[in-house]
């Protein structure tokens, strides 16, 4: 008769599988999907969740107004209005360990750069350019885009000593994410009017260095983390934008990081593990929220597949990932395809360890991500 397993056992077991998922791509999570609500309308999306699961975004409010929220993450629905600079319209694109957050909101007039009151209060800080903040770091420095999308580092002060990052040659610029030691991605154009990812010289001297695409002609930079690795789209010999893992020194040995078999895939966010989450298209031509395989070995996860089936969600997109593996992005309930709504992703260890023991680990990707 067969001994039955030992705590010892039952140790190396788990020590293992714990090794197995934070080492290979071809482990994950099964995640339990958490619905964060509106602040009364009928649409959200969550765009950034920090270290201590606190989510930001925008959703509807009752009047139909779109408004910058701190997103209840329990899924309550104690969700807060962070507010305008006096206007109706406003988002939050980021928020830090902190707990600071920022975007842009209506003065009436322009959509301006702002840093929020988290309390909601409304006691915003308006950044004196029109424009949006799209990353802020834990040392609470700032970027985005400015005055007709120029790359821009905000003064958080509020004073408005704005630097502008400049271009690839051409006119227009955005910077994406700005990690905790400094460094600057996002996109420029060169002097031929085409969109390439780029790495920004803080300084704002102009020193930029394209970071190239894979083979065509244009590519966007989304995230950076702390160890600069760098994430987001690149066109190929054919034009097909596909996620892409980007050689941070600009000498173009970016890796492709496939699709889920459709037209187009993009990187969103990569955290500090290395983790890197974003959408594609699947064979059906279906939006479809992803975990990406960091190899470019095209073993990529339709997040949809780790999910239970009867949570009533359509996955489309995964914004930002944290390094918890809390993934906040946005889809549908299946009940209601016309609203996008915000979803925060919880991770269950648990439930993988149950699933690799009855040797149901994960399904094949190619097939569950054309389902």
């Amino acid at each position: 008769m067969k001994k039955s397993m030992n705590c010892r056992n039952i140790f190396i077991l788990i020590v293992t599988l714990w090794v197995m998922i934070n080492s290979n791509p071809t482990f994950a999570y099964i995640y339990q999907v958490v619905e964060l609500g509106t602040l009364g309308g009928e649409r959200s999306w969550a765009a950034s969740i920090n270290d201590y699961g606190q989510i930001v975004g925008w959703s509807d409010d009752n009047t139909g107004n779109g408004r910058a929220t701190l997103f209840d993450a329990t899924g309550m629905g104690n969700n807060i209005d962070l507010g305008t600079l006096g206007g109706n319209g406003s988002n939050a694109s980021s928020i830090n360990n902190l707990g600071y957050i920022v975007g842009s909101a209506s003065n009436f007039s322009t959509m301006n750069a702002t840093m929020f009151e988290a309390t909601g209060g409304g006691n915003n800080l308006d950044l004196k350019s029109p424009g949006d903040v799209l990353s802020i770091n834990n040392n609470n420095q700032m970027v985005g885009y400015s005055d007709n999308y120029r790359a821009t580092i905000f003064d958080n002060s509020g004073a408005g000593n704005n630097i502008y990052l400049g271009t690839l040659g051409g006119i227009e610029s955005a910077a994406q994410s700005i990690n905790d030691s400094g460094k600057i991605i996002g996109w420029s154009e060169n002097s031929l009017r085409q969109i390439r990812a780029t790495l920004f010289d803080a300084s704002g001297n102009g020193n930029n260095i394209e970071l190239g695409t894979l083979g065509g002609l244009e590519s966007r930079a989304y995230s950076i983390n702390n160890l600069n690795q760098i994430v987001g789209m690149a066109d190929d010999i054919f034009g097909k934008g596909i996620a892409t893992f980007f050689d941070s020194t600009g000498l173009g040995n970016n890796t492709s990081l496939g699709d889920l078999g459709g037209e187009r895939s993009e990187a969103l966010s990569i955290n500090n593990l290395g983790h890197i989450v974003g959408w594609s298209y699947n064979s059906l031509g279906d939006p479809r929220a992803v975990l990406f395989d960091p190899t470019g070995g095209d073993d990529n996860i339709d997040l949809n597949t780790l999910i239970d089936p009867e949570s009533g969600w359509i996955l489309r997109a995964a914004y930002n990932i944290n390094d918890n593996d809390l993934i906040v992005g946005w889809g549908h309930k299946i009940d209601d395809l016309e609203n996008p709504r915000a979803f925060l992703l919880v991770p269950e260890p648990s439930s993988l360890i149950c699933l690799s023991l009855g040797g149901l680990v994960l399904r094949r990707r190619k097939r569950n991500s054309q389902s």
